[in-house]
């Protein structure tokens, strides 16, 4: 029997104190396993990605990441080296001698955590066999033209088989295995099938059934209980991955999923309420400097700015110190992540902005990959431009500071009329006349494929968002990733969301949203919905979300219009806001990035963590109390300085002046309380350490 005491955390918010037994990580294995380890498709990637330095300081080397191998991911991201751990390697080189092949080694991220790697075309002889195994299992049939569900069948046998040869060689040791999604969920069903002495958790991170019914523009959340499953899974084709899906949540001795939106939904698709809801972190890096953030979001304006210049060069009539840059980032899924609602939206606040004359200009990123042929010319003969009036008006700034130098040698003051010559004006208005242009600025920077279907481009052309003179907002698809290296925007994705004032996420269908998460870290506002789990997370843990930058948009219990209204009064009351409000904003939310690190949210994996023991090893490992972690009655509360949001302030026109905005908000406003006063009101992350595990003790109540 293991015995060992209990750490004691304390809440610096003056709530009740929680006590969390950590476990004998000295006596345990702990593996991770997902198609997405060193593979980047999604998501999950992030969850894993983030989370790595984490828990590899908690485990040191006894965490285990399992994934498939890709020859490119593993030449630029891992580090080949021999497994220290004994049952580790006897199991790498126990399956090398049978036909696989085993990749070993230290992923290059924040943690370097070991990864085991397996070669699936490598092993595809086995699959007809495997496939009687699984159906041995749980009598799931995969079609042989389903070639990704066939890979994952792969793919979870080799996983399983793995866990076989660890647990034949552990010497005493538990093991953890944590499967993320269907496409690892495989490994789990055929794990138990054998009754490995593993103790199992399998987390959705989202439904597949709920996916494909959300694309489908359903009513989804409020008809949950009246889907015919089984119907709506085989009408699309997906009925075993479904099964697949499925069964492994009912083989795990704990489902968990990562938020609550989520479970809800889990609980009608998969037929199991989760036993535990684990929301999704991020590593949160403090500047030394309190503002710095704002100072990084003032150079990467500038250096959109200059993109806006030349994309909207020849209608460059408005200004850029009263314009204002949203966007929209994530996959192509037109109705899933709420592209429809917010053209939508936008169309409405243009109206707003020309009906009240407002001199702020909106300038709206898209940035959501599809299928394109290339640049387009237009976008790039207009940097091109840009560029070159630059390259004119340095040198003839050069010429000019010569002529000024010299005339102040001799001690004149030059004749400003004489100062520049004919060759000069001549020049300047050359590059005058090379700004015109017969058409409007493009709305997208690429050569669409299908560009009469592209729901985006379908939609601006219904709304009639064409960039023209009049429009206060201005429209930019950009079908690509951003990056450092782009001849357009040359910008990584962080640099750009700093760069911007506000992310908008009007989503129907997202499980947990790491946009506005990352936003939030960055100290961005950002809009989002009571159907996304990160939404949700923010209503149960700040009293005023949208005082701290947090607008949520509902969109649950609203029609559709309702909601597109809702959204356009955040957007328009956005615009209204003064400069110093949006910085006093940015300030607010950059402070809510603690509730996002890892290092607090880490403690609901480690409650499934003690979970999946107690009910995998009774006789070894118990946990009186199965509550998990939890934050009620535990809000972050509304600031006090007046108004209580910046949509609800006293200025209604957005042309209030700076001066008045200033001297009102100084009388209200005291960061360094409001600051102190949030830091207090958020426990401090409780350190990990390596504290033995007892046999029924208390597992405490989790009490922020």
């Amino acid at each position: 029997m293991l015995r060992g005491r209990s750490l004691s955390v304390t809440s610096l918010s003056g709530l009740p104190q929680w006590e969390v037994e950590e476990l004998p990580v000295e006596d345990l294995l702990l593996f991770e396993v997902a198609w997405e380890v060193t593979n980047k498709v999604g998501g999950i990637y992030t969850v894993i990605q983030t989370k790595a330095r984490t828990t590899a300081d908690e485990w040191g080397d006894n965490y285990f990441l399992i994934g498939p191998y890709f020859e490119q991911n593993m030449k630029t991201q891992v580090e080949k080296c021999e497994p220290a751990n004994d049952a580790v390697r006897r199991a790498v080189d126990t399956m090398n001698k049978h036909g696989c092949q085993v990749h070993f080694g230290r992923w290059l991220i924040e943690g370097s955590p070991y990864v085991v790697l397996f070669d699936i075309g490598f092993s595809a002889w086995n699959l007809d066999r495997w496939k009687g195994d699984l159906w041995e299992a749980c009598s799931v049939g995969i079609p042989y033209h389903d070639r990704e569900a066939n890979d994952m069948l792969i793919f979870g046998s080799l996983t399983a088989w793995f866990l076989k040869e660890v647990t034949d060689h552990a010497d005493g040791k538990h093991v953890i295995a944590q499967f993320h999604e269907w496409q690892a969920g495989t490994g789990l069903i055929l794990s138990r099938a054998r009754n490995l002495p593993i103790a199992t958790i399998f987390t959705t991170h989202a439904t597949l059934l709920g996916r494909y019914l959300c694309a489908a523009n359903i009513d989804f959340y409020n008809h949950l209980d009246k889907f015919n499953i089984d119907k709506e899974a085989g009408e699309r084709q997906i009925y075993h991955r479904y099964c697949m899906e499925r069964a492994s949540v009912h083989c795990a001795h704990v489902f968990t999923t990562v938020s609550e939106i989520t479970a809800v939904e889990a609980e009608h698709m998969l037929k199991r309420k989760p036993d535990v809801v684990t929301p999704n972190g991020l590593n949160v890096k403090k500047f030394s400097a309190m503002h710095e953030f704002q100072n990084l979001h003032a150079m990467y304006k500038a250096r959109i700015q200059e993109f806006v210049r030349g994309h909207f060069y020849g209608h460059l009539d408005f200004d850029l110190e009263k314009t204002l840059f949203f966007f929209i980032a994530g996959r192509y899924e037109f109705s899933n992540k709420g592209a429809d609602i917010f053209l939508e939206s936008l169309s409405r606040l243009n109206f707003l902005l020309r009906m009240h004359k407002s001199d702020v200009t909106v300038v709206v990123f898209f940035i959501m990959p599809a299928k394109t042929n290339n640049f387009n010319v237009e976008t790039l003969k207009g940097q091109a431009v840009r560029k070159q009036l630059w390259d004119i008006a340095h040198s003839v700034k050069e010429k000019f500071g010569k002529k000024l130098y010299d005339a102040l040698l001799r001690g004149e003051i030059p004749d400003l009329n004489n100062i520049l010559d004919r060759d000069d004006l001549t020049i300047m208005k050359r590059a005058i006349f090379s700004t015109q242009r017969q058409s409007l600025p493009p709305v997208t920077t690429h050569n669409m494929i299908d560009d009469s279907t592209d729901p985006i481009l379908s939609t601006i052309r219904r709304i009639g968002l064409f960039n023209s003179r009049t429009d206060r907002v201005k429209v930019i698809l950009h079908p690509e990733f951003l990056s450092s290296t782009s001849p357009l925007l040359p910008m990584d994705y962080e640099e750009f969301v700093r760069g911007c004032h506000l992310g908008v996420f009007p989503s129907y269908y997202e499980p947990w949203g790491y946009t506005p998460a990352e936003c939030t870290v960055m100290g961005i506002p950002s809009v989002t919905t009571n159907l996304s789990g990160f939404g949700c997370f923010m209503q149960e843990h700040v009293a005023d979300p949208t005082a701290y930058g947090i607008y949520i948009v509902d969109r649950r219990f609203r029609s559709p219009d309702d909601s597109c209204n809702q959204l356009t009064k955040f957007l328009y009351g956005f615009c209204k806001q003064s400069r110093r409000q949006r910085i006093i904003q940015r300030n607010r939310t950059e402070r809510l990035s603690d509730l996002l690190d890892w290092r607090y949210l880490g403690r609901y994996y480690q409650h499934a963590r003690h979970l999946t023991l107690s009910r995998a090893f009774p006789d070894k490992f118990h946990v009186e109390s199965t509550s998990p972690p939890t934050t009620e009655g535990f809000k972050y509360p509304r600031p006090s300085s007046v108004p209580p949001s910046p949509t609800g302030s006293q200025f209604s026109s957005p042309q209030s002046s700076d001066v008045e905005d200033e001297e009102d908000e100084d009388e209200r406003y005291n960061e360094e309380e409001e600051a102190e006063r949030d830091r207090l009101n958020i426990k401090s992350p409780f350190s990990l350490g390596h504290v033995p595990y007892g046999k029924k003790k208390l597992h405490g109540e989790y009490k922020n």
